[in-house]
């Protein structure tokens, strides 16, 4: 595979989100606003808990696995973009278990110190929080999501930035393979440019894409673009979708006064887990 078709892989996989968010499925008809709040409230959620809570986490995967089922969402897509930054979530705690060793507990023969258990609770959390950043767009798409925080009154600029900085990343990752593609096939022996071809391609791709940026500015003008975000569906809030936060912000706090999986343990089988 040539690096031109690995970009063109790599582009469908990023538009793979936009056909997923068109579907026909119950998540992706419940009104942007209120996925939009309620993947707030998850996150502050999520961010709230202590450096040492582990099991008080885990009912909270229960939202993006419901986003995930009532989506229909593949789960391929989800983990291949996670494992993308994950390297980030593990260089943050990775030096935990070496810099706290005091004694929590243990199980069986294996000994679980305090940094072990701030690790997996950096990890549950870096999980929970980017899965459902993930779910939000591959339910809701983009377009909608930008509508929604216009609605909420974030800044115009900050708004329409996110979403011209998302479809103009086609637009720029499209002229990077035109330009390998070509120079592959007037140079098959060195199918990869040189770093002297590369500045000069680099340049060119620039030009060529603010000239077509140019263009697709005033195919915009023309057709009454004044910065405003607009959908073909209008947003229209419904009965179904106010219970929809209500009944999880409800869930999500729960899940943070108490410990569900303790409460579970201890009713189950008469110890606290």
């Amino acid at each position: 595979m040539t690096r031109a078709d690995g970009i063109t892989a790599a582009l469908s996989h990023l538009g793979r989100f936009d056909e997923l968010a068109g579907a026909n499925t119950p998540i992706a008809r419940v009104d942007p606003r209120a996925k939009l709040v309620t993947t707030a409230a998850f996150l502050v959620t999520v961010a709230s808990f202590g450096r040492l809570e582990v099991s008080a986490l885990l009912p909270l995967g229960a939202y993006p696995l419901v986003l995930l089922a009532l989506g229909d969402v593949p789960l391929g897509p989800i983990v291949w973009r996670m494992a993308l930054v994950s390297p980030f979530a593990v260089l943050v705690g990775a030096f935990e278990p070496f810099l706290d060793r005091q004694p929590l507990g243990s199980l069986g023969p294996i000994v679980v110190t305090a940094g072990w258990a701030s690790f997996a609770s950096i990890l549950l959390r870096f999980a929970l929080s980017v899965s459902a950043a993930l779910l939000l767009v591959a339910t809701t798409g983009l377009d909608a999501a930008a509508a929604a925080l216009a609605w909420f009154k974030v800044p115009k600029v900050l708004v329409v930035q996110l979403l011209f900085l998302y479809r103009y990343l086609f637009v720029l990752s499209e002229e990077v393979a035109r330009s390998l593609r070509a120079h592959a096939l007037r140079s098959p022996n060195h199918p990869s440019p040189r770093i002297r071809v590369a500045g000069s391609m680099l340049g060119q791709v620039l030009l060529r894409t603010l000239e077509r940026a140019q263009r697709i500015h005033v195919a915009m003008a023309c057709r009454g673009f004044a910065g405003q975000v607009r959908l073909r569906r209008p947003l229209r809030a419904r009965l179904s979708d106010i219970a929809f936060v209500a009944c999880w912000c409800t869930y999500f706090a729960l899940c943070r006064v108490s410990n569900l999986p303790r409460l579970l343990g201890t009713a189950v089988f008469g110890v606290a887990g």
